[in-house]
């Protein structure tokens, strides 16, 4: 069943991560935590280094970087559920995905909207997720275009045992199509953090899987 995955985008501060992570902790199964070089991604976010998450979190991290195979020793470190990096990003993914999943890490790739599936598939037999990126690179409030649902049926058709991910104005009227279109890791980032009441917007986006 397709689940809700709460977002956190932190700036360069520690407060900033702390605030986010704190806010949805209470009623999160597995969290999406965004990463942004200042390269590849901007504004810049806090350093790996400065990440925490209590130990039965499932946190995937989502690696908006240019050169991401730079902290491969690094991620190996904080063990996440899993590690998703650009298709667009430099390096070599294959040797990449191998170190990660011999520390039992799951491996994800992201599609920017321009990036087409075929890009991806020399590497598809090391990959277990792929997030489809409808949203703006380090900020809250994408849009969600929904044609690039179109995605998801490419992928499965492929390797129907992929986890696919959307990141990208999913809200309470669009939930419902992505998760029929195959998505199964729904990250809400604006929907929840900026609402009032975090964990009613939360429950409210559940309901309506």
């Amino acid at each position: 069943m397709p689940i809700i995955c709460p977002t956190v985008t932190p700036d360069n501060t520690p407060a900033s991560f702390d605030i986010q992570l704190r806010r949805i902790l209470p009623f999160s199964r597995r969290v999406h935590l965004d990463l942004m070089d200042g390269e590849f991604a901007h504004p810049k976010s806090i350093g790996l280094h400065e990440l925490y998450w209590p130990d039965d979190l499932r946190v995937d991290l989502h690696m908006m970087y240019l050169q991401p195979w730079r902290y491969l020793k690094t991620l190996c470190s904080l063990r996440p559920y899993s590690v998703i990096v650009h298709a667009e990003s430099d390096g070599d993914f294959v040797a990449l995905a191998t170190t990660l999943h011999d520390y039992g890490i799951g491996v994800g790739v992201a599609l920017l909207p321009q990036t087409p599936v075929d890009t991806i598939v020399p590497g598809l037999s090391v990959i277990d997720h792929v997030l489809i990126f409808s949203g703006r690179l380090g900020h809250y409030g994408g849009v969600a275009d929904m044609r690039l649902l179109v995605k998801a049926k490419q992928l499965l058709t492929l390797k129907p045992e992929l986890e696919i991910g959307w990141d990208g104005g999913i809200n309470a009227s669009n939930v419902r199509q992505l998760a029929a279109g195959g998505v199964d890791v729904l990250n809400v980032g604006g929907y929840i953090q900026h609402a009032i009441d975090s964990q009613k917007a939360y429950a409210t986006l559940e309901s309506l899987l």
